[in-house]
């Protein structure tokens, strides 16, 4: 069987679960619709601004839409948040204090967020007196409530950290409903510091945010899901009002908090960008479905299964050997429309424990909302696929992937 027939027979499988995400997607565009409507905003909120960013009307907005579409009392939404893991940076720092102890409930942190938390002489979290808990997960890729139940009731936090996504573990992304269980299951033990939730990848995929089933701060990058693929830069940090301040003190200084920041480019991109959000991810999902099934029909196991509900964007695809591995990978970035012509080679990439493949031929240099794969060479030999601002282009990379591979 050739490869476009494979994907036909794909799609003919699929239907039900492409009908599924493209009802998550009108809903979420009603919420996001709603949230532009409620904020009335115009054009004058797309102004650039200068120096202080006294009164930059955008800014301000734009943080309020974000709080209205997921629920949360005050967002955060400013292009001095560089990455994701500078995102997570500035909230942990926001609300940690030294003597202050984090327990990590979804099991290990994803990779560059390590050095944040436990890195020796570079400013992490450790040198100034912070500690930490991590459960492991159990077998089964959940958390170990019993173990939970243990540490809440010997030790004090302040933050419990729940990571959404997978990171380069074998496990399916939890659900909000599922974060949901955590937050409440926390609380009952008497938890009563910030819940905070590490929701990179998984913004639009269901029809509620973390925030709105439990969690106090929630937060994200703007060149993945909700930049809707064209926001240049930026982060997000959304939640409970009084954790949300604190976050502002420490992304400017405690002096002048939210006051002050301005964006000498403006902010249609990053309005325009959220507007087209549930769009777009619904796209890279039924992307992403579409290439798992495929591997699947091939015999390569998929985090998770393509008949499990959808948590975030990224697919984990196993394979056999390292060949087969950076086959895969080379494959994304032949059909990417940036650099197509590059060969890829694995790097040690800052912040990773192993040299890292990754093929990225984005429009936005790193923007994992458009097709895109890494992998860490080590074995399991397992690709991390995600993104796809178009199921179009997700398709025709799923034919060239088959093609090789056959």
């Amino acid at each position: 069987m050739n490869a476009e027939d494979r994907i036909a027979r794909a799609e003919k499988a699929l239907e039900a679960q492409f009908r599924a995400v493209d009802e998550v997607a009108l809903y979420n565009q009603e919420k996001v619709l709603a949230a532009f409507r409620k904020e009335q905003i115009a054009l004058r909120h797309f102004n650039p601004s200068t120096g202080y960013g006294y009164g930059d009307e955008g800014r301000e907005v734009l943080g309020r839409v974000y709080a209205d579409a997921f629920g949360a009392e005050r967002a955060i939404v400013s292009p001095a948040l560089l990455s994701g893991t500078h995102t997570l940076t500035v909230a942990l720092f926001g609300v940690l204090r030294p003597g202050d102890r984090i327990l990590f409930l979804t099991g290990m942190p994803y990779d560059t967020i390590r050095g944040v938390i436990w890195g020796k002489g570079n400013g992490s979290l450790a040198d100034f007196g912070v500690t930490y808990d991590i459960l492991p997960l159990t077998a089964a890729g959940k958390v170990d409530f019993e173990a939970a139940k243990r540490v809440l009731c010997q030790t004090e936090y302040r933050m419990v950290y729940i990571q959404r996504s997978r990171g380069y573990d074998l496990r399916d992304a939890f659900t909000v409903s599922e974060i949901g269980e955590m937050c409440a299951f926390v609380r009952k033990e008497g938890f009563s510091g910030c819940i905070f939730v590490d929701n990179c990848y998984g913004e639009f995929v269901e029809t509620k945010e973390p925030a709105e089933a439990g969690a106090d701060l929630i937060a994200g990058s703007l060149i993945k899901n909700p930049g809707g693929g064209i926001a240049p830069t930026g982060g997000y940090i959304a939640g409970k009002e009084q954790y949300i301040r604190m976050c502002e003190n420490r992304l400017t200084a405690p002096s002048v908090g939210a006051e002050i920041g301005s964006y000498a480019s403006g902010y249609r991109l990053l309005f325009e960008g959220f507007f087209l959000a549930p769009h777009v991810v619904a796209q890279a999902l039924k992307g992403g479905l579409l290439i798992g099934k495929c591997m699947e029909d091939l015999g390569f196991e998929n985090f998770p299964a393509t008949n499990r509900p959808l948590a975030d964007i990224t697919r984990a695809i196993r394979f056999n050997t390292e060949r087969e591995l950076t086959d895969f990978i080379q494959s994304v970035q032949d059909v990417s429309p940036v650099d197509s012509f590059v060969r890829l080679e694995a790097w040690d990439m800052p912040g990773y424990d192993d040299k890292v493949i990754m093929a990225a031929g984005a429009f936005v240099e790193g923007a994992s909302i458009e097709l895109s794969a890494d992998a860490p060479i080590r074995e399991p030999y397992t690709a991390y696929f995600q993104g796809g601002l178009t199921y179009e282009h997700c398709k025709l990379a799923c034919k060239a992937i088959l093609r090789k591979l056959l």
